[in-house]
């Protein structure tokens, strides 16, 4: 568990009480109280309340415990002010109303995990953000309207995520055993590394996403290195990026965030009007889900 604590920070907003944000990823959960004092942030582990619900609602209450150890007025303080949860795994209304029933909060929201990351990206300004990490979701928003797509997990979506990558080079190179695709350097060294055709297949039958993920690195370093395979892949997830901005109503006068491990390396492989909106995020997920705590607080106040 990690703590750190940050005084005098400029923020846009009139600090009324002290808000409560989550940034809870599938890898790692930032969580922060804002007051007046300054702001102290607490990181977890991992926050998927669809694939680990006890797990992190256990990781949750003890980042809470100890964040409120670090907070003027302590757990009385920091329960009572407005908390806004951004969370991997919020795939219901019904997930939400779990995870808020189940912490100590008096005034709670409880979102996905994509919310805070569109927020920290564009702030008010209209824009797209394409994540591709382990997991991958697209966002836009323009004016008030706001679009997801995408986030579904590793067996029905996440589509150009850096596992999705790894499984597809795996399912390439079985391919190119077979004839079905040229062969590359990244082909036969997969073929070579996982002892051969059974080795993937077995492999790929129990690989956990982040493991399939890491071989994305592999991916990406064939094709910066002109293997025709791992640009292929590239292109693929790049393809799909494409379209899905395309549907979700994206235009090249609108910002484009590439974010996570793999996202911004897509840029090469994207048309030149893609490429030519891409911008740096203007903050970090964390900071989109203080802005929603104090979105929440607002309400509260009216």
């Amino acid at each position: 568990m990690r703590i750190g604590m940050v005084m005098n920070l400029p923020y846009p907003h009139p600090i009324l009480s002290p808000v409560v944000a989550v940034d809870g990823g599938g890898t790692t959960c930032r969580i922060a109280c804002v007051s007046a004092q300054g702001r102290c942030v607490v990181e977890v582990g991992p926050a998927n309340v669809s694939s680990d619900y006890d797990g992190a609602l256990g990781r949750l209450r003890d980042g809470i415990a100890e964040l409120a150890s670090h907070v003027t007025g302590g757990a009385e303080a920091l329960y009572g002010a407005p908390a806004y949860l951004g969370l991997a795994g919020v795939a219901s209304p019904r997930i939400a109303a779990r995870v808020a029933a189940d912490l100590p909060f008096q005034v709670v929201r409880v979102e996905d995990d994509r919310h805070p990351a569109l927020a920290g990206a564009h702030g008010d300004a209209d824009g797209a953000i394409a994540h591709c990490g382990t997991g991958s979701f697209l966002a836009l928003q323009a004016g008030e309207a706001r679009r997801f797509a995408g986030g579904w997990g590793p067996v029905l979506g996440d589509e150009a995520s850096a596992q999705w990558i790894g499984r597809r080079a795996l399912a390439v190179a079985l391919n190119a055993h077979d004839g079905l695709a040229e062969q590359s350097d990244l082909t036969r060294r997969l073929l070579a590394d996982y002892d051969g055709t059974g080795g993937i297949v077995a492999f790929a039958a129990e690989a956990p996403p982040h493991e399939l993920g890491q071989i994305a690195r592999r991916v990406t370093a064939a094709a910066q290195a002109g293997d025709v395979a791992g640009q292929g892949l590239m292109r693929e997830g790049a393809g799909y990026l494409w379209q899905a901005l395309g549907a979700m109503g994206w235009t090249p006068q609108m910002a484009l965030c590439l974010t996570g491990g793999i996202g911004p390396l897509y840029a090469p492989y994207l048309p030149p009007e893609a490429q030519a909106a891409i911008v740096a995020p203007k903050g970090a997920p964390i900071e989109g889900a203080i802005a929603l705590a104090y979105a929440l607080q607002k309400e509260q106040t009216q």
